[in-house]
């Protein structure tokens, strides 16, 4: 954990003592390793464990929501504030979310025992992955050259997350 020797941080009681003084980065990278361990644990649920698979995917999308809500709000203006030449990859990393959201949306209001349940979930885990992939790969790399912020803003992604309830 990184502190700062000149300050004191007030820690919201939702937020871990790990949470406190993370960048950015490796926040938003955590929870992607989180979500899709949660996707693997669904992957691996057999055919009839409906109360497992409803409880996990609702933990699924519970987890989406916030990061997505947390990225939306804070990160992805500080990236696009960046520079106008992130404002592409901005714009379709929202695309992405709008479309995650909306089979969230639809996953939530469904039975696990219901037609297409196991198919939306699974199309989500895709688009999902997709999405990681190119945050990964393409934004934080361009975020980190832009030289923002990251602890500030992982103070600020933490918190924000911390307030969601569902």
């Amino acid at each position: 954990m990184r502190t700062s020797s000149t300050t004191t941080r007030n820690t919201p009681k939702n937020m871990s003592k790990s949470e406190e003084g993370i960048d950015a980065i490796t926040l938003l990278t955590e929870d992607h390793e989180n979500v899709k361990a949660l996707f693997e644990k669904y992957e691996g649920l057999g055919d009839r464990a409906h109360a497992s698979k409803k409880k996990l995917a609702t933990e699924i999308c519970t987890e989406l929501t916030k990061h997505a809500t947390a990225e939306e709000e804070i990160f992805y203006p500080a990236v696009r504030a960046a520079g106008k030449d992130k404002e592409d990859m901005v714009d379709e990393a929202v695309v992405e979310h709008a479309s995650a959201k909306d089979l969230i949306a639809q996953i939530m209001e469904m039975e696990a025992t219901e037609d297409l349940f196991d198919a939306k979930v699974k199309v989500l885990s895709e688009l999902i992955e997709h999405h990681v992939e190119e945050e990964e790969n393409e934004m934080f790399k361009k975020a980190r050259d832009a030289k923002l912020d990251l602890e500030m803003l992982g103070q600020q992604i933490a918190e924000r997350k911390a307030q969601i309830t569902m």
